[in-house]
């Protein structure tokens, strides 16, 4: 269709244009009318610089297997396209969303080379800082997101330290007090054999030995009062038999299962004069016991926390794998206990039956390590006591991962930029305002998911949907802030419960000639 300068330059975009601009802009371009229908789709090499004449226009963006529809405009001089065409090779130069008109609608269409050529001629300070500003956003975000992981590495670190310390402690102190316990049966079962016993007498002693080593196995749970009962029985037992300072060995043996029935046969297997060195004899096997069962307890503990650092690092395992989440949950929970602290109380909520899903763990564990984080700093916010819920279910075809918290909630007016990139409500020093971008960007860009955010006061949920199958196209193109122009009118603020980052992000282009809109990108609160 035939181009007119004096039509093109009453836009806002080119008002300020000179007549021999005007002239060249429409030699090298050109209108033309679509019918209703597709115009580009997201993902496509960008070749054109779209400017509306009349019409109306829809923008969508692929949120997973959805096309989100971010705006829908009839304004005269609104623009999509090859907006960065200007950057040139530094970045890919594809369609970052879908474009596609209602009815007939006109655009002046100018070639990306042109449209390049043309910015880089007439407003080359511009270009300049158009470039700084998109670049060196980008390398701040990249810069800022490094040290996010650092952060969040050290502080695991320390947490991973501090309940390795734990066990490992432990078993080295009962490996120390075991070395005493058995030197100090070496020297009873001397002074035991040097005594007047039978062979009768020590083959029993012996047996009843075995039994008392396999009643420890098998001991069972007693409350702080059935506990104390059974302690004061035992010590009563003892010290009518003669036996001094019965008080000390009660407790021993009632943590063994052991009662006054078993002391009763052992008075019947030796003789009355023996009785308290069997009876002292038998308490170091007692003890000896009891100090294997913490070593094994404090070494399978060492082991296990090893095992979820090797899941949650996905250690010697595929990039992208078929997985269980609820075992990446565990891990990063596991990971994550030293500052989650004993005042918040964690409920699983997990369905069981939910399939296994393909997926990048490592960066999935990252997701879990974000939303873990940010949860927990909410509650500490309101008090340091409540409750993390994670809960798993099937979601229509999707599977859903909750997070949800107790804490005082997300305020209405701060709701749409939590994801936000740089944005946080933490203290300084103690937030960069990378984590929920990074999340999003993880859950959208490279599951083809979909990250939500709902909070009231006391109840506030970040979802996690995943498909469940692995999808063929991945979404394309940088994902960076500035990739999103908005269309003149399409920012209309809303008062809403429910925030997804695809709700906060749209493309097309800004109003005046003044300002351009850009989007920025997002993070943790």
């Amino acid at each position: 269709m035939p181009c007119s300068p004096g039509e093109i330059g009453q836009l806002f975009l080119f008002e300020k244009l000179a007549p021999e601009q005007l002239g060249r802009l429409c030699a090298e371009g050109r209108v033309e009318l679509f019918e209703p229908g597709p115009v580009y789709t997201e993902g496509q090499d960008a070749t054109c610089f779209y400017v509306l004449l009349e019409g109306t226009v829809v923008l969508s963006r692929r949120v997973g297997e959805d096309d989100v529809e971010t705006n829908r405009t009839s304004q005269r001089g609104v623009y999509a396209g090859a907006m960065q065409a200007y950057v040139g090779d530094r970045l890919p130069q594809v369609y970052t969303n879908s474009m596609r008109v209602t009815e007939p609608s006109r655009f002046f269409v100018l070639p990306a080379d042109t449209f390049a050529a043309v910015m880089r001629e007439w407003f080359p300070m511009a270009v300049h800082l158009l470039e700084g500003l998109f670049f060196g956003a980008k390398n701040s975000q990249r810069t800022i997101g490094q040290r996010e992981r650092l952060l969040a590495l050290g502080s695991l670190s320390a947490g991973l330290t501090h309940e390795l310390n734990n066990p490992a402690a432990a078993a080295v102190r009962a490996t120390s007090t075991l070395r005493e316990r058995v030197a100090k049966m070496r020297h009873k079962l001397a002074v035991i054999a040097e005594g007047p016993f039978s062979r009768d007498a020590l083959a029993e002693l012996i047996e009843i030995q075995e039994r008392t080593a396999e009643r420890v196995a098998k001991a069972p749970s007693l409350s702080p009062l059935e506990a104390s009962d059974r302690e004061d029985a035992l010590g009563d037992w003892l010290a009518d038999h003669g036996i001094e300072q019965g008080w000390q060995l009660a407790p021993t043996f009632v943590q063994a299962g052991l009662d006054t029935e078993w002391l009763e046969q052992v008075a019947a297997a030796v003789d009355e004069e023996i009785l308290p060195g069997a009876v002292g004899w038998l308490n170091y096997t007692v003890e000896t016991e009891l100090l294997m069962n913490e070593i094994a307890d404090s070494t399978a503990r060492v082991s296990h926390l090893v095992n979820a650092a090797k899941q949650y690092a996905q250690l010697d395992r595929a990039p992208y794998r078929t997985v269980d989440v609820h075992e990446l949950l565990d891990s990063t929970l596991l990971m994550l206990s030293g500052k989650i602290g004993p005042r918040i109380q964690v409920v699983k909520e997990y369905d069981r039956t939910v399939p296994e899903v393909p997926a990048y763990p490592a960066e999935l564990n990252q997701v879990w390590t974000n939303l873990i984080d940010n949860a927990v700093a909410a509650v500490n916010g309101a008090g340091g006591e409540g409750t993390l819920t994670v809960r798993t279910a099937l979601h229509h075809d999707r599977l859903l991962v909750e997070f949800r918290d107790t804490g005082p909630g997300i305020a209405p007016e701060i709701r749409e930029r939590i994801f936000d990139p740089f944005f946080t409500t933490k203290p300084v020093g103690e937030g960069t305002g990378l984590g929920l971008d990074i999340s999003w960007r993880i859950v959208v860009n490279k599951h083809h998911g979909s990250l939500q955010v709902e909070s009231v006061p006391g109840d506030t949920r970040f979802q996690v949907l995943l498909p469940l199958t692995a999808t063929e196209s991945a979404p394309t193109g940088p994902a960076a802030a500035a990739d999103r122009a908005v269309f003149a009118d399409a920012t209309a603020e809303t008062d809403m419960t429910s925030t997804s980052k695809s709700d906060t992000e749209t493309d097309a282009a800004s109003k005046t000639d003044a300002t351009s809109k850009t989007d920025s990108t997002e993070e943790t609160v």
